[in-house]
């Protein structure tokens, strides 16, 4: 009995160890890759085989208006840092939200809000406290209305040029929720838009993770759709359609999502393929300015020959058409034969093959030009380290300002969530790989190179990786604690509740996808756990390390308690036994490389044993070029820095059951304004200026990006060219820029708010 006590109690003082622990340091990105595709661009067969065409081609997709059903590219709402900065006609009632309230627009802080409305100073955060420090003082305003991007006016879809306009032939009208006074406005998405710069570093993408880390070359779902795939030539004569799994395209999986978005991007029943009959015989970029010097076209002489500096053409000299030919395989558009592929919805001749894989074409493009996007060269990257702790040293780049905030990053477990190189554990493949021992491979920056390996973050034991569950095994999951320590709940790695907003009104990881299967991979686990095979849609789960959890899911030991599995009341196999490969290594206890029978989990259905928190909870954002990538949060209702600071040093907005425990363990910045305007200046630190001047390979062609309608949110003018019920729009002028950059910085958020 009294070495059962021993073992119960030094388990518990593993538990507290890992809520105590302060977790890795914030490490450089320089010499970092970025997550492999097995198959994309090599192996005996490879997708693509001209890789800088291919980047060329998702640059020009990127920033092209002829995307859109309405002037909309995927960079009108990417254009800043990778994220948007627009103040007009950008609040969503809330639709996410199953209340009435998520129908309606709410008045905003300054008292006003609504389509058309601009924003100022006054609106953030949209959820305010009369004590911005203390979560119990009275609310003196909240909202379930967010702030985030103009997107389409929508429509339905008939049909569109091959040759010229930018707009599709769409039967439009004034929406019934983003008007003003019946004159319709453009819809705005309900969530706020992340940065995309970094982004390939991400396991999953969108905030709810729906962007499927597997992209199977027709949507977003990854493996959970098994009717998806491109279609291949399998000899002269005939064609097939040929499932596709490349791991680590997110973005992929992102871009044809969005491409589909009748709030984001399109009229209603146009397909991707249908985007690519409109586009394939043009000009990219056929309505916009390109640089002389811009650092993908110019390399390959894609440049208009008459181009000058001083008088920039549009387009570039190719088609779209041409440059798929030169980016991919020639067996995913040679077939010249229609009839295998389906027919628009709108009707009109069968597409053919290269317009049936344009989903294809399009994702791995555009996530081909995004891998390019990678944000480096930051105060924290190039900063002098120490060699033994990896700890950036004072005089080394990084002010002392900065370090400070640094280390207080640390003491409130900051670095917990926002960890590894990107600073999100939503990077699970990159931070697992630079855990991983790997012989002669180093990352940093050359004064300051570090082993791949257990120290790769930080001394384990001390400030390392382990603290933040990270481990080669690259595991999807983990158990922690909720509600500031009271339960134990499975969670999706990567993604947290913080109390941002109400839980009730967006769901969040809880949702479900298009094909009625949970988003969460902790739902899926529950299945695995159960014995049901079928109900686990995404391959990683079924390789969970339960040992690595924060708190374990099953103990072999013979004393029952709490909500975790135990031998004296359930029955228990050890992890991995299933599948013929035992899941003991890099335990936090040995003791919890365990998992239920099927028949204890089966009996233990409902209850907190297997318990999960997905109730909204998001994907921890990449804090890169932090800076410069406002407003925050999920649902956009932070304008600064500051305000971000204030929001965990009262520990969240919303108290709910499912919030993280960590939240309570950030209040130690509560009382210490120095503290909290370091941690500033850390943030500060993490913007590269490349960003911030537009450098290589930041630079962009230009863009035309619709800002709101002409009047205000009590008055618009009608008689918009698409149709005389829609109002007529003031659009920004995003000049081309070269490698070089640009003159004129990008600012903070805050910056570009009315006053």
């Amino acid at each position: 009995m009294q070495l059962t006590k021993t073992i119960f109690l030094g388990g518990l003082l593993a538990i507290s160890q890992a809520t105590f622990a302060h977790g890795p340091i914030t490490v450089p990105l320089i010499g970092v890759p970025t997550p492999p595709v097995p198959g994309l661009t090599d192996g005996a067969d490879p997708i693509i085989v001209n890789e800088d065409m291919a980047i060329a081609l998702g640059k020009a997709l990127f920033w092209d208006m002829n995307v859109g059903s309405d002037g909309v590219a995927c960079a009108s709402c990417h254009f800043h840092a990778g994220a948007d900065r627009r103040v007009t006609n950008q609040i969503n009632p809330g639709i996410l939200s199953p209340h009435p309230s998520g129908q309606t627009f709410d008045n905003l802080p300054s008292g006003s809000g609504g389509p058309n409305y601009t924003l100022n100073v006054a609106d953030f955060p949209t959820h305010q406290f009369s004590n911005p420090l203390d979560m119990t003082s009275s609310v003196l305003h909240t909202t379930d209305d967010s702030i985030a991007s103009s997107g389409t006016f929508g429509g339905d879809f008939t049909g569109a040029s091959p040759f010229t306009g930018i707009n599709d032939d769409c039967v439009r009208s004034a929406d019934p929720t983003f008007n003003v006074n019946g004159i319709g406005t453009r819809r705005v998405e309900p969530r706020n838009a992340p940065t995309v710069i970094n982004a390939v570093f991400n396991h999953r993408s969108f905030w709810d993770g729906r962007g499927n880390n597997v992209f199977n070359g027709s949507n977003n779902m990854g493996d959970r759709d098994t009717a998806a795939g491109p279609w291949v030539l399998v000899n002269r004569r005939r064609v097939a359609k040929q499932p596709l799994h490349l791991i680590n395209s997110a973005l992929a999986s992102q871009a044809v999502a969005t491409a589909l978005s009748q709030l984001e991007m399109t009229c209603g029943n146009r397909s991707i393929a249908d985007i690519g009959r409109k586009l394939l015989m043009r000009q990219p970029l056929q309505y916009q300015k390109v640089h002389t010097a811009d650092s993908v076209f110019s390399p390959l002489n894609l440049n208009k020959p008459l181009s000058a500096t001083g008088d920039l053409q549009a387009g570039l000299n190719t088609t779209y058409k041409t440059m798929i030919r030169a980016a991919f395989a020639k067996k995913y558009w040679s077939y010249t034969r229609r009839g295998a592929f389906g027919a628009p919805a709108s009707g009109g001749n069968a597409y053919n093959q290269m317009e049936a894989n344009f989903p294809m074409f399009f994702g791995l493009a555009i996530q081909m030009y995004e891998s390019t996007l990678v944000s480096d060269q930051a105060p924290v990257d190039t900063t002098l380290r120490n060699p033994t702790t990896y700890k950036p040293e004072i005089g080394g780049g990084m002010s002392e300002a900065a370090i400070r905030g640094s280390l207080e990053f640390s003491n409130n477990h900051c670095n917990l969530c926002h960890a590894g190189p990107t600073l999100t554990t939503n990077a699970i493949a990159t931070n697992s790989a630079l855990v991983t021992p790997t012989p002669g491979q180093f990352y940093g920056p050359n004064h300051s190179l570090r082993a791949l390996g257990p120290n790769a973050m930080g001394l384990v034991g001390f400030d390392g990786a382990d603290d933040a569950f990270i481990t080669p095994e690259a595991n999807v999951l983990f158990r922690s604690k909720t509600n500031h320590e009271l339960e134990n709940r499975i969670m999706d790695f990567g993604f947290f509740n913080t109390g941002v907003g109400d839980p009730t009104s967006d769901q969040g990881l809880a949702a479900m996808d298009d094909l009625d299967n949970p988003l969460s991979f902790s739902a899926q686990y529950i299945d695995y756990l159960m014995g049901n095979t079928a109900g686990v849609k995404d391959d990683p789960v079924n390789h969970v390390y339960s040992c690595q959890f924060e708190s374990p899911l099953a103990w072999n030991i013979p004393v029952p308690f709490g909500d975790t599995f135990n031998s004296a009341a359930d029955t228990l196999e050890q992890d991995g036994s299933r599948e013929g490969l035992l899941r003991n290594v890099n335990c936090r206890n040995n003791g919890w490389a365990y998992i239920p029978t099927p028949a204890s989990a089966q009996a233990a259905a409902g209850s907190l044993k297997l318990a999960t928190a997905t109730q909204a909870a998001f994907k921890t954002p990449l804090l890169r070029n932090i800076e410069l990538t406002g407003p925050y949060m999920h649902n956009g209702s932070m304008s600064t820095l500051e305000q971000v600071i204030e929001f965990y040093a009262r520990g969240g907005n919303f108290d709910n059951v499912q919030i993280h425990h960590l939240m309570s363990s950030t209040l130690g910045i509560n009382s210490d304004p120095q503290k909290r305007a370091d941690l500033v200046e850390f943030l500060k630190s993490l913007t590269d200026e490349r960003v911030r001047y537009e450098q290589a390979p930041f630079d962009h062609p230009e863009l035309i990006v619709p800002n709101g309608h002409q009047g205000d949110e009590a008055f618009v003018t009608a008689g918009n060219p698409l149709d005389p019920a829609l109002a007529k729009e003031n659009f920004i002028n995003i000049p081309a820029v070269g490698a070089g950059g640009s003159a004129t910085p990008l600012l903070p958020f805050d910056q570009y708010l009315a006053p």
